[in-house]
């Protein structure tokens, strides 16, 4: 059925070859003052402890901006020149095996069952990415066709989500698929994610005039204004009110991307930024990039991720 109508939806389970051993929960990280807002317990959704593990009625959502992860062989249709050992950003191996290792273990310790991921080049990213992954994460990628090469992929757990269909756009990749919750029958919804705040707005108009009894889960770089305009509940109004944001401008932090989640659901009860040590620099407290303009940083993002738990009624 896949093959014959989406012929252009790529999406896999990934088969791990032997049965990993389950980590030890992480220790809650003592305060740490560069945090700004953070702290642990921060917010109804712990955004600076462990996080709290989605209960049976409950969707875990999360949204990662992967910081441009590109491969190392150069492209044929676009210009990722900088991108390769012997380019500008000197993007060896070495580098692209370490953020991969290091997404993958921030995805890991997100515990989502769906994590909207951009930022990454193509579908061999997104493999490798799921094979590092403890998790047993199945993936959907579609290429956008930008001009700087980079697509969204949505990972997911193949017990908690089946996705039917996808359509992509200008920045977005919208997918239709089916909830599983126990106890309750499959729910059919729409999951959009956005990477170009420029086109979020139209791209979600578009597909609420589509699909207008679909509940939809967006996530991405929305403007909260889209909330109350498209009747969504914004799972990051209240840690935004507090002070807290996923990227750190001069003027402080800032909600950049948001998780929103359709009034046909409960309001969700979590919603926060993930903030963690190991993320953000010891010296100023920002999310740590993979590079300052052409200096090798080594951290996973410039942006830090955000989550939301969906109550499924």
């Amino acid at each position: 059925f896949f093959i014959r109508y989406f012929p252009r939806l790529h999406f896999q389970c990934y088969p791990k070859s032997a049965p990993r051993p389950t980590p030890p929960p992480p220790r809650p990280p003592p305060p740490n003052p560069r945090l700004g807002p953070w702290g642990p317990g921060a917010g109804r959704g712990g955004g600076g402890g462990a996080p709290l593990a989605a209960q049976p009625r409950m969707l875990r959502i999360a949204c990662f901006d992967a910081d441009r992860l590109y491969d190392t062989v150069p492209a044929l249709f676009y210009d990722d020149s900088d991108f390769t050992p012997d380019g500008r950003m000197r993007w060896t191996a070495g580098r692209y095996g370490r953020k991969i290792r290091d997404a993958a273990a921030l995805l890991d310790s997100l515990a989502s069952d769906i994590a909207a991921v951009t930022g990454v080049e193509n579908e061999g990213v997104v493999r490798d990415l799921a094979a590092a992954c403890h998790e047993e994460y199945c993936f959907l990628h579609r290429t956008l066709n930008r001009f700087d090469g980079l697509d969204i992929a949505l990972l997911y757990r193949g017990d908690r989500f089946r996705p039917l269909g996808a359509r992509e756009g200008r920045g977005w990749l919208f997918v239709v698929g089916e909830v599983f919750v126990p106890g309750a029958p499959p729910r059919r919804v729409g999951v959009l994610v956005a990477l170009d705040a420029r086109h979020a707005a139209e791209a979600l108009a578009d597909r609420r005039e589509e699909h207008p009894a679909l509940p939809l889960l967006v996530a991405g770089r929305f403007a909260p204004e889209l909330a109350r305009r498209f009747g969504l509940h914004d799972a990051h109004a209240r840690a935004e009110r507090a002070g807290r944001g996923n990227v750190r401008y001069r003027s402080g932090w800032r909600m950049r991307d948001r998780i929103l989640v359709d009034t046909l659901f409960a309001p969700p009860r979590v919603g926060d930024v993930y903030a963690r040590r190991r993320l953000v620099s010891p010296h100023d407290g920002a999310p740590v990039p993979t590079y300052d303009r052409t200096t090798y940083r080594g951290g996973v993002s410039r942006a830090l991720p955000v989550y939301a738990e969906v109550e499924l009624r």
